[in-house]
């Protein structure tokens, strides 16, 4: 594919959003308070997350992104909405008054992560259902609607989003969260990793296995297809015609934080611009195993990918 066809590619992201913050320094000696780390901090980075880190490689590859979700009306909140014009994304943000933005801090020294600690909580139902008037109204204006979930709230009224969107002649992916994957009926694709699928249907025992539960699981609920991203295994699609794997592409694993985003990211754009299924999750795969091999939420530029 040529990256200048991307440019008029418009992807809709949905869902939620954080604000990743990265705090790099040196630890050389144990605290005498307890026995962990002193990290001396020598700079900080801010990049988006979740959903917004989902919109920002959509856009790193030419392709135009709306974000629609909610912030708080806070200096997280300002962050995210001025990352966001940054990358050139366009900014269907509300802000919840009540809501402190979802913030994850990093804390890294010698390129390993000593601790993670969240800041969260969820967005009043006023603003969510101000939030399913306005998806209503983006429909037209997008080709192809991405539904990133992480479980913190903004994706409450995913059932009739889907439903409305599938009304609208619109494909669906979602990134699902949780053990109820009944609300995601009706989508076109769900990208799952290992452990996410398993929450829902189970260990299997073998590949076939796999399969059995796999297949079950997208016909209950009328998808087109399943993706299940599997690490270092690679990915395996799944389908009602067939089931086709695919092998990692990773050099060096070295962070596998917003892998998932940039799966979901690239597959979705790649359907949009028209690409066949099978194309799209090449090009997804091969991205994955770009981003794992930086450290933190990252992006696979289309001079990456397609080695432009």
């Amino acid at each position: 594919m040529n990256p200048k066809q991307l440019t008029q590619t418009r992807i809709l992201v949905v869902g939620d959003v954080m604000l990743d913050r990265y705090w790099f320094g040196d630890s050389e000696r144990i605290s005498p308070e307890a026995p962990v780390p002193v990290v001396r901090v020598g700079h900080t980075e801010e990049r988006l997350g979740g959903a917004a880190n989902v919109a920002r490689n959509i856009t790193a590859l030419g392709a135009q992104a709306g974000l629609l979700s909610v912030v708080g009306d806070d200096e997280s909140g300002r962050t995210v909405a001025r990352l966001a014009r940054e990358d050139h994304i366009h900014d269907h943000l509300h802000i919840d008054a009540a809501l402190p933005t979802t913030v994850k801090l990093r804390i890294i020294a010698r390129r390993q992560q000593l601790a993670r600690v969240d800041f969260e909580s969820a967005p009043e139902a006023e603003v969510l259902d101000a939030h399913l008037e306005q998806f209503r109204t983006l429909l037209r204006q997008y080709a192809l609607i991405i539904l990133s979930d992480y479980g913190k709230g903004g994706l409450t009224h995913i059932t009739r989003m889907i439903a409305m969107a599938r009304d609208a002649g619109l494909m669906v992916l979602v990134d699902p969260k949780g053990d109820d994957y009944s609300r995601y009926a009706g989508a076109s694709v769900i990208t799952p990793n290992r452990a996410e699928l398993r929450e829902v249907v189970g260990r299997w025992t073998s590949e076939a296995d796999l399969t059995r539960r796999a297949q079950s699981l997208r016909r209950s609920l009328g998808l087109q297809a399943l993706l299940l991203t599997r690490s270092e295994e690679g990915m395996t699609l799944f389908t009602e015609d067939d089931v086709w794997s695919i092998s990692t592409q990773a050099r060096e694993v070295f962070d596998v934080s917003g892998a998932g985003d940039t799966v979901i990211a690239v597959l979705g754009t790649m359907l949009a611009a028209g690409l066949p299924l099978r194309e799209a999750v090449t090009l997804a795969n091969r991205a994955g195993g770009i981003v794992v091999g930086k450290l933190g939420t990252a992006t696979a530029s289309a001079a990456e990918l397609f080695g432009t």
